[in-house]
């Protein structure tokens, strides 16, 4: 065995002139079962016959199932983690000659860990304010908030206007239309243009103006279009926020008056910033981690690593509503791009591997089956069957990585040395 480079090895197999006469015997008696050639009853024509009518077939044949099967039991003698589809090169199959092949393939790093406890980490939990509180509290408002109609009369800014509107040309083939669309006048969210042309505008009358939408506007039909609209007000509307008081507070939820909710959603915001805080810290522990490990990566777990992160892309992308395959994307470029990144989450994956495996950290059964039981609520379908579908996908196994990686960065946190964040 020769080590090429990194994780990449080679053999050189020589298959003995018995194992190859062997297999190929085998072979020739199963074409010969079923080969149907003129003058003979199936199955009995002569094994000389068959050699020479199917010579190619069987040669192929004996190969490829000659070969995988010298490889892994070198691979199993040597004591070797291969990953990916070894290459095979120089296959030497000549009649009355041993086979012989070289194989380069890559097998699976020696991660040998250095100190991974008490590492380390700058954390700052976010303190809650009272603006923080008072925000959530005027959000919730904006949720419960009712709009009123107004008597006819101008449109102005804050005010919420109702507009039945249409495209004078179509966009891409097909025109744009809402007959009831709100928008709230002088808002950030609302396009500039609809505000200056809205504004002044009483019900009952109509308007053409151009839209002309920024690059990256979230549809993409209309980005970086300009488009012309008709436009007609049909109704004002103002919004009337719920009074701030105890009786609000208990509309919300099971709360006696407006301080009680407002401790509850501090309560609430500490954990969200302790959460956040703590996902921080983890994602610098690994960091750091990756930082002072260096070991070989195997290329085809790179590729595998590079293609999850093009798939989820691809996913991006379908979600927006737009096809990958009518885009020009220049993947090779893509996935250049997405090797670094790629190389830090391989590493960074075997690292928390090992940790788990060193501090015996695993998934339970219990940890499988609450994690099955909350998907099936949110599916509503039974538990049984959302574990056999798991079962078959491979989602089961998923979960259960997942439960570990979670347990370990845990367990990294809980033993690191934390500092707060030096001042700017």
């Amino acid at each position: 065995m020769a080590l090429i480079e990194g994780c990449k090895h080679e053999f050189e197999i020589t298959v003995s002139l018995d194992r190859i006469q062997a297999e190929t015997d085998r072979i020739v008696a199963n074409i010969q079962k079923r080969a149907n050639l003129p003058g003979f009853r199936p199955g009995k024509a002569p094994a000389s016959l068959i050699r020479n009518r199917f010579q190619e077939e069987i040669r192929q044949d004996v190969l490829e199932s000659i070969l995988p099967k010298a490889f892994r039991a070198k691979a199993e003698e040597e004591h070797l983690e291969v990953v990916g589809t070894p290459n095979v090169t120089d296959v030497h199959f000549h009649d009355g000659e041993p086979l012989r092949f070289k194989a380069e393939f890559e097998v699976a790093p020696t991660v040998e860990l250095k100190e991974y406890r008490d590492l380390p980490v700058s954390y700052d939990e976010k303190p809650v304010t009272g603006e923080d509180i008072d925000g959530r509290i005027d959000s919730i408002r904006n949720q419960k908030a009712e709009f009123v109609n107004e008597d006819p009369r101008p449109v102005a800014d804050g005010d919420y206007a109702v507009v039945s509107l249409k495209s004078v040309a179509g966009v891409d083939g097909a025109p744009i239309e809402n007959n009831e669309m709100v928008l709230h006048l002088g808002d950030s969210e609302t396009m500039p243009e609809f505000t200056e042309n809205l504004r002044g505008m009483s019900p009952e009358e109509e308007k053409e103006f151009d839209v002309t939408y920024p690059e990256d506007y979230a549809q993409d039909r209309i980005a970086g279009k300009t488009v012309r609209f008709k436009v007609t007000v049909k109704g004002v509307r103002r919004k009337e926020l719920p009074e701030l008081n105890d009786e609000f507070a208990r509309d919300i939820g099971d709360y006696q008056n407006l301080e009680e909710l407002r401790e509850a959603i501090r309560k609430a915001i500490t954990s969200e910033n302790q959460y956040a805080a703590q996902q921080e810290a983890k994602v610098k522990l690994v960091d750091e981690m990756v930082n002072t490990h260096d070991f070989p990566i195997p290329e085809a777990f790179i590729d595998r690593q590079i293609q999850a992160q093009v798939e989820g892309y691809l996913r991006e992308i379908a979600g927006r509503g737009l096809d990958p395959n009518t885009l020009k994307l220049d993947w090779e470029q893509i996935k250049k791009s997405q090797r670094d990144k790629a190389v830090r989450d391989v590493k960074g994956s075997l690292l928390l591997e090992k940790v788990a495996d060193t501090e015996s950290i695993h998934t339970t059964n219990d940890e499988v089956d609450r994690e099955i039981q909350r998907f099936a609520r949110q599916e509503r379908e039974p538990a049984a069957a959302i574990r056999m579908r798991f079962e078959k996908d491979g989602t089961l196994g998923r979960i259960a990585s997942r439960i570990r990686t979670e347990k370990t960065l845990n367990f990294l946190f809980e033993h690191s040395r934390k500092s707060a964040k030096a001042a700017d």
